[in-house]
């Protein structure tokens, strides 16, 4: 144990404050299964030692009664360098409530948070606790809304380039018939050299996926496909994957919320690439053990959507792929934190010089969006 001025009883937990937001999107977003107009994050303050820390999740606002009447009152008075363990138990608090979906993501909220206001009262950068592998993540631009305009896509995808990012996403599936011409569009937008990747968020059937592999491929140079069909059907991901083209990773794992998920993922052979999502998947400690997961096997680890929180783990990642910078949470961060960060040359940089994951809420200024 870190010896601190409470001697053997550590540091205290004094505080544990919850709270929700809903931001509407700044445009009607859809992707090849769902549609949207606004998003919901869940924000998590520790206290102690004269240290306040964040920590969120983008949930339900059920997700913050879940912390706020359960697993509040297992955290406050723990020895805040204890995270492992207070997260043990918050797992096995929600035991007979189910650990997928609502559960697992207001976990991923208190961990995170722990983990924030660890490293703010050891006065380190949270990478560093945790073990600094690499300087910076690589990233992807991601949006490419099926809701989007054929200028709409290619300003944003092309802006992501011209500003050095040299991947991108877009979203497909929603009309697959259509769907060649939408990505060569994107093509055209980013030139030649630029990676283009597409999302069909489970959209198509396994033959469809197949067959429009191939002509992403071959037409427009695609070399991630992630989600052909649905993550729940391994065995489908598993033949794609076989039978993709050259040089095209089938990814999948966004919506895993606990360790076995991840584990039947791998041993059905079902991804090139794993993805997982520190806000869903019991926060930066299932993120972390997902990461061992993926080096047993050899594979690499890509994290989903919520930068701001997903860079410091990243950098601890030794099988790490890059990160998905999702223009959705992206512009949420922005306007929640101060300390987010602007990538540079297609990589975001952990701020060495801030503690924690050196975000400060910018709770004045979102005052407005707060769900009561």
């Amino acid at each position: 144990m870190v010896r601190t001025r409470f001697g053997n009883k550590g540091v205290p937990i004094e505080r544990l404050d919850v709270s929700a937001y809903t931001v509407p999107t700044d445009f009607p977003e859809s992707d090849g299964t769902y549609t949207w107009d606004k998003t919901t994050i869940v924000l998590v303050e520790a206290s102690a030692g004269g240290k306040r820390s964040v920590g969120y999740t983008y949930a339900d606002t059920a997700t913050a009664k879940l912390i706020d009447e359960m697993l509040k009152e297992i955290v406050v008075d723990q020895d805040a360098m204890a995270v492992p363990g207070i997260w043990k138990q918050m797992v096995q608090a929600i035991r007979n409530l189910g650990r997928p979906g609502i559960c697992s993501m207001a976990i991923a909220a208190v961990d995170a948070s722990l983990w924030d206001l660890k490293a703010r009262l050891l006065d380190l950068p949270l990478v560093t606790l945790l073990g600094q592998v690499r300087t910076s993540a690589p990233i992807y631009g991601s949006g490419g809304f099926t809701s989007y305009s054929s200028e709409q896509l290619q300003g944003q995808l092309g802006g992501w380039v011209a500003q050095g990012i040299g991947r991108v996403k877009m979203k497909i599936g929603r009309q697959p018939d259509d769907d060649p011409r939408r990505v060569a569009q994107a093509r055209e937008a980013i030139g030649p050299d630029a990676e283009l990747f597409v999302d069909a968020n489970g959209a198509y059937s396994r033959k469809e996926a197949l067959a429009l592999a191939r002509i992403f491929t071959v037409d427009s140079g695609v070399t991630w496909f992630e989600e052909p069909v649905s993550s729940d059907d391994l065995e489908g991901l598993h033949l794609i994957r076989d039978l993709a083209p050259a040089g095209m990773d089938i990814a999948a794992g966004e919506y895993g919320y606990d360790l076995w998920y991840f584990r039947r993922m791998l041993e059905a052979e079902a991804v090139d690439v794993l993805q997982a999502d520190a806000t869903r998947c019991a926060g930066i400690t299932g993120f972390l053990a997902v990461g061992a997961l993926c080096e047993a096997r050899s594979l690499q680890l890509s994290s989903h959507c919520g930068p701001a929180l997903h860079i410091h783990p990243c950098c601890a990642v030794p099988n790490f792929r890059h990160m998905e910078y999702f223009h959705d949470h992206v512009r949420i961060e922005h306007l929640f934190f101060d300390g987010v960060l602007t990538p540079i040359e297609g990589a975001l940089h952990p701020d060495l010089s801030r503690p924690g994951m050196g975000l400060e809420f910018k709770r004045s200024d979102v005052a407005a969006y707060a769900v009561s």
